[in-house]
């Protein structure tokens, strides 16, 4: 791999990818038996997204390596910072019942979205 930017994103995505087995096997195991079926299905929510998040943040920094726009730069930061607020803000929630921490989980899924407009942007001007 020859671009920085893309081992970097790459080895964020990673850690992402082992962070999200860890955190639902641990809600999986480990919280069962602690949390209501209502913060059980909000857990899980934030695994579910933060692996669908994982797989385009590895999309994102595989084409990294290969091109350097500051877009998808931009995009793999945005995936990353999507993940820690919505899926983070899920969590934090699930396991501490906060409820006002349910305010930052859409500013995380408007991140996610601007992502994926960006990596839309970004192959739409791929061939010019």
């Amino acid at each position: 791999m020859n671009s920085r930017t893309g081992r970097q994103a790459l080895s964020l995505a990673a850690i992402n990818g082992f962070l999200v087995v860890a955190i639902g096997a641990f809600g999986a195991h480990g919280l069962e038996a602690k949390l209501s079926a209502e913060m059980l299905e909000v857990f899980n929510t934030g695994v579910q997204y933060h692996m669908f998040h994982v797989v385009g943040f590895v999309a994102v920094a595989i084409l990294c390596v290969f091109n350097k726009s500051p877009r998808l730069r931009f995009c793999s930061w945005l995936f990353a910072a999507g993940i820690f607020l919505f899926s983070g803000s899920l969590y934090v929630l699930a396991i501490t019942g906060i409820r006002s921490l349910g305010m930052i989980t859409p500013v995380g899924g408007i991140v996610f979205l601007v992502a994926w407009c960006l990596l839309f942007v970004e192959a739409i001007r791929a061939n010019d």
